[in-house]
């Protein structure tokens, strides 16, 4: 499978209900509905976007998924901060039917996630809100490789 990676957009520094309740500002919305965009002019939408519970992913989420006309994201729990790269290769089984999954997240889960599958230590990728990457796996084997990183700044220089 394809899996993308999309890091949530811009958020709120804080809010007055915690990490979980922070909200996209205007320029996270947009960075969602440009990798949208930018994914649909290359012919690689997902078949499927599952999404972190917390808000600023979920909204990242819809707004990708309103963008890219396709249905709403699946909401688990597992995409919340703090996943775990083996349990969340073996949750990506439960999708390997899909040709391409997309999923929304958070830092340091992406990075670390993406240095586990490559098999590489420390990390090594810089996932800032609203970078796009795109791993070919094959799960539950943890070996993949890495097909492409945009990120948004790459993403904002595509559109002009």
């Amino acid at each position: 499978m394809e899996l993308i990676l999309l890091r949530h957009g811009k958020a709120e520094n804080t809010s007055m209900d915690g990490d979980f309740s922070r909200a996209l500002v205007e320029k996270g919305r947009e960075q969602a509905r440009r990798a949208a965009r930018l994914l649909k002019a290359a012919g690689v939408l997902p078949d499927i976007v599952l999404t972190s519970p917390l808000l600023r992913a979920r909204q990242t989420a819809d707004e990708f998924c309103q963008a890219a006309e396709m249905p709403g994201a699946v909401i688990l729990g597992w995409l919340a901060c703090g996943m775990d790269p083996a349990c969340a290769m073996a949750e990506l089984s439960t999708y390997r039917d899909f040709k391409r999954v997309a999923i929304v997240g958070h830092e340091p889960d992406f990075s670390e996630f993406v240095g586990w599958v490559l098999g590489t230590i420390g990390g090594g990728i810089d996932f800032k809100k609203g970078t796009i990457a795109c791993l070919q796996i094959s799960p539950p084997s943890r070996h993949g490789i890495l097909t492409y990183l945009i990120p948004p700044k790459l993403a904002d220089d595509a559109e002009e």
